[in-house]
């Protein structure tokens, strides 16, 4: 991930933030510029859930620069409690614990760290709760 998107995009890292429609009410994570929906331009921020269930999930075992020391580890696709789907890293248990179905709470956590200065980045990870 590149520095700059980063740090455009930390209300949503930091406290896991969307933006709901004002017109339709459709929440998008991250935040749109325009409501694919009904075309509204009109978002207010909301605070999504902090827990869900894994919906699918991937061993990670030949990783992208950056997360090799991480490997092998698990990406998942996360349904909150209130319906919105996010993917995210699967902590705190091997690839070999993890379900469809498992419970889990979304924490705050460091993700990696970019380039030569070693930008760290945080992010949310999905533990079983």
């Amino acid at each position: 991930m590149q520095p700059q998107r980063y740090w455009r995009e930390i209300p949503q890292r930091y406290r896991l933030e969307a933006g709901r429609c004002k017109r339709c009410g459709k929440v998008f994570m991250p935040v749109r510029g325009i409501c694919d929906s009904c075309r509204s331009t009109e978002f207010e921020p909301v605070r999504l859930a902090d827990r869900g269930k894994v919906h699918t999930y991937t061993a990670i075992r030949v990783p992208p620069a950056g997360f090799v020391a991480q490997t092998p580890y698990v990406l998942a696709v996360v349904e909150l409690e209130d319906g919105v789907r996010l993917t995210m890293q699967v902590a705190d248990c091997g690839p070999d614990e993890v379900r469809v179905g498992l419970p889990v709470r979304v924490e705050f956590r460091k993700i990696n760290e970019v380039g030569k200065s070693g930008v760290i980045c945080y992010g949310y990870k999905a533990v079983p709760a």
